[in-house]
């Protein structure tokens, strides 16, 4: 079996006692975004799994928009990025 060489880890143990690798991450050329898909990319750079550089270069990401998603789980969890909750957690 080859592997392909990588800068960092390629998986890491979160809080919950459950594992994260780089093949869970979302594939390079998603384009419809939900609430699990950027929940799994805000912990892998949480965590320490990818570089935000290399998340933003990934996913096509703007600065702006990743620092949206991260401040939503800080505050509200994984429920904080979907779409019909926006509204509710703004008021907050």
């Amino acid at each position: 079996m080859f592997l392909k060489r990588v800068d960092g880890p390629r998986q890491i143990t979160l809080p919950d006692g459950s594992h994260l690798s780089r093949a869970d991450l979302p594939k390079p050329d998603t384009r419809r975004w939900v609430a699990s898909r950027k929940a799994v990319v805000v912990k892998a750079v949480v965590y320490g799994l990818i570089t935000e550089a290399e998340a933003l270069e990934r996913y096509a990401l703007s600065e702006e928009e990743f620092t949206l998603w991260r401040t939503a789980v800080e505050k509200h969890g994984d429920h904080g990025l979907k779409v019909t909750s926006i509204q509710k957690y703004r008021q907050l």
